[in-house]
Formats: C-alpha cells, sequence, structure tokens
C-alpha cells in the first residue's frame, strides 16, 4: 500500500481527500503510483503526465521522503518508506513568475 497526496486541484477534480493508499502490482516506482492513480481515477489522465509521451507535465513535482524526484527516471524504485507506506509519495503543482 502506497499512500498519495494530491494537490487541491487534483482532488477535487476526482473527488478524493487529501491522502489516498493506493495498491501496486510489482516494483514501486513512479510510473506505477501513476499508472495506479489514472487507473483508478480516469479523469487524472493526462493532468500529471503528457499522454502522448507518459512524461511529467511541466509544473507537477513529485516528492518521496522530503525529497524532489520529479527529475529522476520514472522507473527508478522509490524509497522503502513510500514503497511500505511509512512516508506519503508527494504530488504537487509548481509555481513560478515573480518580479
Amino acid at each position: 500500500m502506497i499512500r498519495v497526496q494530491l494537490p487541491t486541484h487534483l482532488r477535487v477534480m476526482a473527488d478524493i481527500g487529501y491522502e489516498i493508499e493506493i495498491e501496486i502490482e510489482g516494483p514501486a516506482t513512479q510510473r506505477a503510483v501513476l499508472d495506479a492513480l489514472e487507473k483508478r481515477y480516469p479523469m487524472l489522465g493526462g493532468t500529471m503526465r503528457e499522454y502522448s509521451t507518459g512524461l511529467r507535465r511541466p509544473y507537477m513535482r513529485f516528492f518521496a521522503c522530503q525529497e524532489d524526484i520529479s527529475h529522476e527516471s520514472p522507473d527508478e524504485p522509490l524509497p522503502v518508506a513510500v514503497a511500505n507506506g511509512q512516508e506519503p509519495f508527494l504530488i504537487l503543482g509548481a509555481i513560478s513568475g515573480g518580479r
């Protein structure tokens, strides 16, 4: 079981709470987590990854054990603490801009 925390706009879209639990078959990776999320909540398809390439969308960030893993390979194993549910897999929408 993996705990996943989503940003508000995705929680509203999927009509879910702050944190959900998902089961993954095989190794716990970013790709496996996102595949399971999109399978369980089809309305989230294309919100975190591009439909055509499967690559992370700009301004979406993934965190595991308080580390930004957004630029790591989506097939890299997640930390053990995330894989066994001790720590959440956190998905955030990044913001840019400024003066």
